[in-house]
């Protein structure tokens, strides 16, 4: 083994210590953060009396997470303390424990350490050299300046409803929670009094789309601010988005608008308000404004897909990501006719890229075939019941089909574990379970026969 060659395998396998090193501290700062909420949560000051250890474990697991699924009506059940809790975990889930860490650190004047800043990069879709804690300030101010205008905005409906107080802390719980793509509600029943109603809908719509494109996207517009000069991962969102708005909107129309349990006896107009409403909200912010037990299942099924695919990477939002989705597409496509590389808008996507992406796809299917079934063995419930409410906890949507109160403490806790393997990326977690080690060994090449 020359000198060279020993220097260069050590440098990779101190690359894949610190990745794995990186993957153990982001999965521990997110426990430590899960177990003071869960801690906070199920103080009797928090709550009426009705929430029990699982429960909290569950609904803080629901909020770090940005799901929004719930055991309890959180209206009526958390203490306004209960739900300042809840919006203070949003927050941090939505944008994220690195950042908050790196903006805490800034405030009492600490110094952030190098492996600080390299994970709060990663964690922002960030490359190059950049001050990370400038960036990190104008995300937390850009995420306050749009939590803030969606608060006036729905202030301008519920204040009259409610009065001056109660309304303004309403409209900011319901920001909060849409620009968090979270789906907490302070409603029993979510939004669905406001079916249709233009100005709640459209603007939960448009905090959680801002919310769910992702950081990176947004920071990549401001400073190019034209279409050429943009990366190819903020293409991908910024056409990949709008034509996955646009297919479910058409979709949950075509499907729904005879159905009398969601959209029909509306007019065309508020049917197409809430069929878009719920093509946003099914990317991962677990709003409602119609009772989704009623949605037919070809509605469900489809819905699933959305929630599966998700929102944007770096963002507020889970799934597997837009740009992972696309990724695949391309290259099925590229793989289809012929291409040697996958390409998209004149450049070429790494082959690292693509393995990746179906590696992310892969574990996401594991991780939900094991959920499933897990469910099916501790639950009495229908097969596509217990079905949805996997791919909602995994993709961290929220969306129920009204199942989740009614399941076991052994069912709310596997939901627990699917909601933190999906907030934190399965393959982060898949990355600790397999540790990976370095191999200069190439095997001779042989084909294997598949499809």
């Amino acid at each position: 083994m020359t000198g060279r060659w020993r220097s260069s395998f050590a440098f990779r396998l101190q690359q894949d210590e610190s990745r794995w090193s990186e993957a153990k501290l982001i999965l521990n700062s997110f426990l430590i953060i899960l177990l003071v909420g869960t801690v906070l949560l199920v103080q009797p000051s928090s709550h009426n009396g009705q929430v029990t250890v699982i429960d909290a474990l569950f609904t803080a697991t629901s909020a770090i997470s940005v799901t929004g699924l719930g055991v309890v009506d959180t209206g009526t059940v958390f203490t306004l303390q209960g739900q300042i809790f809840l919006i203070l975990l949003m927050e941090i889930g939505g944008l994220g424990q690195m950042t908050m860490t790196v903006l805490l650190l800034a405030l009492l004047s600490k110094r952030v350490s190098l492996r600080q800043q390299v994970l709060a990069k990663e964690a922002l879709g960030q490359e190059g050299s950049i001050n990370i804690v400038r960036l990190v300030k104008r995300i937390i101010l850009f995420a306050f300046i749009a939590q803030l205008i969606g608060t006036a905005l729905m202030a301008i409906r519920w204040v009259p409803e409610m009065g001056w107080e109660h309304g303004v802390y309403v409209s900011f719980f319901h920001a909060a929670s849409a620009f968090n793509n979270a789906g907490f509600s302070l409603f029993a029943n979510n939004l669905m009094d406001y079916r249709d109603d233009s100005l709640i809908s459209l603007t939960i719509c448009a905090l959680l789309i801002l919310g769910g494109i992702g950081f990176s996207v947004i920071m990549d517009v401001v400073r190019q601010r034209r279409w050429r000069r943009l990366k190819l991962h903020s293409k991908l969102m910024l056409t990949g988005t709008p034509l996955l708005l646009l297919i479910g909107t058409l979709v949950f129309w075509a499907l729904e608008h005879n159905n009398h349990g969601t959209l029909a006896g509306a007019s065309f107009g508020h049917q197409m308000l809430a069929a878009f409403f719920h093509s946003a909200s099914a990317r991962t912010a677990g709003f409602n404004t119609v009772d989704i037990g009623h949605f037919t299942a070809p509605a469900l099924l489809f819905m699933m897909a959305l929630m599966f695919i998700g929102a944007g990477t770096s963002s507020t939002g889970g799934g597997i990501k837009v740009t992972t989705f696309a990724v695949v597409i391309l290259a099925t496509r590229a793989f289809l006719t012929k291409q040697p590389h996958t390409s998209a808008f004149g450049r070429t996507i790494s082959a690292q890229a693509v393995t990746r992406s179906l590696a992310i796809i892969i574990v996401s299917a594991m991780v939900l075939f094991v959920a499933m079934f897990l469910l099916m063995i501790t639950e009495k419930l229908p097969f596509d019941k217990i079905m949805f409410e996997v791919v909602s906890a995994f993709a961290t949507v929220g969306l129920s089909t009204g199942i989740t109160s009614s399941l076991t403490p052994i069912g709310k806790v596997i939901l627990v574990l699917v909601m933190i393997c999906g907030r934190l990326g399965p393959l982060t977690l898949a990355f600790m379970l397999a540790r990976p080690t370095e191999s200069r060994i190439r095997y001779p090449e042989e084909n294997v026969y598949t499809g």
